[in-house]
């Protein structure tokens, strides 16, 4: 249901969520929003650790960034100093719903969940194509993979329908306040000046050769993330016959993982240019926006790397493509490559079995995708 206003509002904050890429695609809402109220200040609250994503969007006039340990008392407080008139809670707990109350924000949207529905002067439905993210149990899973119930697999709510990637939740909930619905393709921006600046910060200013970037982190478990042998294995066959340079991207987690792969790729003809943990999110932006191509997995830098226009090969296993890949759903300029296996998506942080959804994407099958999509 959309509102109509008396008057404007002329200064909305955004509660932002919480993770990297849930953050890049809430970006088309954004821009609705932004399309519909042209005139209006619009501030962003977000986690620090996402405070730099948001930088020269256009999209957002303002960012209000919250640490790890601040109170809800203590957000409220800071919000209440910018006399917002209209919040629009983008998360569905209820904390994030409690902070626009007590900050006094005298209209509020967003959707009705358990314990916040109270804090909310517009509490929106569930839209329609919503498809809910169900983890299989361990028991379904040996059921699926044995085929002993081709019946089983119904339990988990269809994918395939054409509005249930996750970009429709938030332009469902801005168009209450009446944006248009229809899908953008999520939206980054980084300027020339900072593509420079990082290239000669990681000795990359002088490189001839094609920039391909590799990412083979994944924040929520391994069962994301395509075997370190695997991603070894394509990385040289693709610099044999493309002669690029590898950057290889993570964050201070994927340290270890990186360096092994670097070391495994390393050789007096082949140099990876290993950035995992040492780049800020300015600068990883940046250097994502130089890649020719990035082959990662389902994961935060996917998400950015798409939303900068930077093609992306995305091996799929535990998670669905269809309500979480990047950018728009069946944009041509990326591949998401998926595995037969019966139980997948799984919805699982760790495979309980033989990891099958991933082993069964082939290093051929890859490196074939990449030279496609990044010739």
């Amino acid at each position: 249901m959309s509102v109509t206003f008396l008057t404007q509002p002329r200064r909305i904050l955004v509660r932002g969520v919480n993770w990297l890429g849930d953050a890049v695609m809430t970006t088309p809402a954004l821009l609705r929003l932004r399309e519909t109220f042209s005139d209006a200040h619009i501030a962003l609250l977000a986690p620090e650790k996402l405070r730099e994503l948001w930088l020269n969007h256009p999209a957002v006039d303002e960012i209000i960034s919250f640490t790890p340990g601040e109170s809800v008392l203590a957000i409220g407080k800071k919000l209440r100093a910018g006399k917002f008139d209209l919040a629009l809670v983008l998360p569905n707990s209820p904390r994030s719903a409690l902070e626009v109350f007590l900050a006094g924000i005298p209209r509020r949207t967003g959707y009705a969940r358990p314990g916040r529905s109270f804090f909310l002067t517009q509490a929106v439905a569930a839209r329609a194509g919503a498809v809910k993210m169900r983890k299989r149990t361990h028991q379904e899973i040996q059921r699926l993979i044995a085929g002993t119930n081709p019946n089983i697999g119904n339990r988990q709510p269809a994918i395939g329908n054409a509005v249930a990637h996750q970009i429709h939740e938030y332009l469902h909930l801005t168009a209450a306040l009446g944006t248009n619905p229809e899908p953008l393709a999520p939206q980054l921006t980084v300027t020339p000046e900072e593509i420079g600046a990082a290239k000669k910060k990681f000795g990359l200013a002088t490189i001839t050769q094609p920039v391909f970037g590799l990412n083979p982190g994944a924040e929520y478990g391994p069962a994301k993330r395509w075997p370190v042998e695997k991603f070894i294995a394509a990385a040289r066959e693709i610099r044999q016959k493309t002669n690029c340079v590898w950057i290889l991207f993570g964050g201070e987690n994927d340290r270890r993982l990186a360096a092994q792969i670097a070391s495994a790729i390393h050789d007096s003809r082949f140099t990876i240019h290993d950035l995992s943990g040492k780049t800020s999110l300015r600068e990883l932006m940046a250097l994502l926006k130089l890649c020719r191509g990035l082959l990662t997995n389902d994961s935060g830098p996917m998400h950015v790397a798409a939303a900068l226009g930077t093609p992306v090969v995305v091996p799929f296993g535990s998670t669905s493509p269809e309500l979480t890949g990047p950018g728009l759903p069946d944009d041509p300029r990326h591949r998401l490559l998926k595995s037969d296996a019966p139980c997948s998506p799984c919805f699982l942080r760790e495979c309980p079995i033989d990891f099958r959804c991933l082993n069964g994407i082939s290093v051929e099958r890859v490196v074939e995708t990449v030279l496609k999509t990044t010739k």
